[in-house]
């Protein structure tokens, strides 16, 4: 002990009086080492588990009574209140708190306030949202008209609309004429004409319209679907709202655990016919959400539960928090870095320059590249497919997704738009095969969706 440093004796206890350097993980050891030891430790192991277990047993139970049956009841109810005392509207209100056509199921979510619930309406089950729980926690319309006196209710949501849209990159400067000929791709004309869908402009608006409305324009999600649901089948259908809450469409979401990526009533169709077809509809999704828009629409989280199927398989983006236009992603990415690997937004991948230090703002994968790493290329693996595999066509279809999943630009370069539209072709070219060999019809999903038949929704109607 000439070092100052005591050895255990015996059983393992420091001599009296010595001030060990760096020997308290001596002993603990020797002491695990002992019979004794040995049971500390499972105690002690024990005692943690029990103790995480707790704390997993008391997040659930917070997260569930948020999200109880009693609580979105009094949720709703506390809406059909605002709305017998004329603070809220909406086409839905009536069949909630009059008619009781909407018929409450089940709380799917809940966190920080965001309320998503499954109801029944007119004998479809649909999903009710919210990114707040309280029609009171969202900005009066009154605080932005202070700010403009000049205006009236109409005109300041109008204003905020369309700047919405712009900020989305839905807009561009003297291009009110885009897609307005016949089969040309929609664009910002459509947009525009959303302005001009009701029969009667001069009408007037109540209070409680317009509170609502620019409660919904509060909710990013709400005015992305609304706007683009007339511009692509691949975003769900807005249905209807009131208040601050507002209703889509329900879709049967995908899965990753599995390789029957959709499971619905569908499963009675033929698998493979039905899959290529499904695969079909994601293509074109990537196609149109690269052209159909004045700017580029990217998914920056792209998994299976993100998306889900119509009855036609269509594919739609059902989860959009992570979707971001051109001109915001751009915002985005350009950040400070030391590696690329600061320069990764989930799925949305760029470059850091070694000089500035800063990440490109531009993308150096894209909605195809994400697609085929984590869609296509668990989904079409040969350990899943078996004797499938062997198949040339399915050998084709492997070669070209894993060609796809490794398609991302090199630094200091844009994403080379030719090698997506090859690799894109040659994914069409041998999932159509495959379909057709199937002696099924090779058209895709997507060709214009499940428009509802006898109700419009009208909130953004003006």
């Amino acid at each position: 002990m000439s070092d100052g440093v005591w050895v255990p004796l015996g059983d393992g206890a420091p001599p009296s009086g010595s001030r060990p350097r760096g020997g308290a993980l001596r002993w603990l050891r020797a002491r695990l080492c002992t019979r004794g030891g040995s049971v500390l430790f499972a105690l002690v192991w024990f005692g943690s588990w029990l103790l995480l277990n707790g704390l997993v047993l008391v997040q659930t139970r917070i997260s569930t009574d948020f999200c109880s049956d009693a609580r979105s009841s009094d949720i709703l109810r506390r809406l059909c209140v605002d709305f017998s005392a004329g603070r809220v509207s909406g086409d839905l209100c009536l069949d909630l708190c009059v008619l009781k056509t909407v018929q409450y199921r089940r709380c799917l979510y809940y966190e920080n306030g965001k309320k998503v619930l499954e109801v029944r309406w007119r004998d479809r089950t649909v999903i009710l949202k919210s990114k707040h729980e309280n029609f009171s926690h969202y900005e009066p319309l009154t605080a932005t008209q202070d700010a403009a006196d000049d205006l009236s209710p109409l005109d300041v949501v109008y204003y905020a609309t369309m700047e919405v849209r712009s900020s989305l990159g839905l807009v561009m400067e003297e291009d009110d004429g885009v897609g307005d000929g016949e089969g040309e791709a929609p664009g910002n004309g459509s947009l525009w004409r959303l302005w001009d869908q009701s029969p009667d402009r001069n009408r007037t608006y109540s209070r409680a319209e317009l509170a609502s409305l620019w409660a919904l324009l509060q909710q990013e999600e709400y005015t992305f679907l609304r706007l683009l649901q007339d511009l692509s089948p691949h975003v769900p259908r807005v249905l209807g709202s009131c208040g601050h809450f507002y209703a889509v469409e329900f879709l049967s979401a995908g899965h990753a655990w599995d390789q029957n990526l959709f499971s619905s009533s569908l499963d009675r169709a033929p698998r493979w016919g039905r899959d290529h077809r499904i695969a079909l509809s994601f293509l074109d999704l990537v196609l149109r959400f690269e052209h159909d828009f004045s700017h580029s629409l990217h998914l920056c989280d792209v998994k299976a539960e993100n998306f889900g199927i119509r009855d036609d398989l269509t594919v739609v983006a059902i989860d959009v928090d992570m979707a971001f236009f051109e001109p915001r992603l751009r915002a985005v990415l350009e950040q400070n870095c030391s590696c690329d690997d600061d320069c990764t937004f989930f799925d949305c991948w760029s470059h850091c320059d070694p000089h500035t230090l800063r990440c490109s703002p531009y993308r150096s994968n894209s909605n195809l590249q994400a697609v085929c790493e984590k869609i296509f290329r668990p989904w079409f693996s040969p350990s899943l497919l078996g004797a499938e595999a062997r198949r040339p066509l399915q050998v084709e279809l492997q070669r070209a997704v894993q060609e796809c999943a490794e398609t991302h630009a090199h630094p200091d370069q844009s994403p080379a738009p030719q090698s997506r539209r090859d690799v894109h072709q040659r994914l069409v070219h041998a999932l159509t095969r495959l379909v057709e060999e199937g002696g099924a019809s090779a058209e895709p999903g997507g060709g214009g969706g499940v428009r509802e038949e006898g109700h419009a929704h009208t909130a953004l109607n003006f």
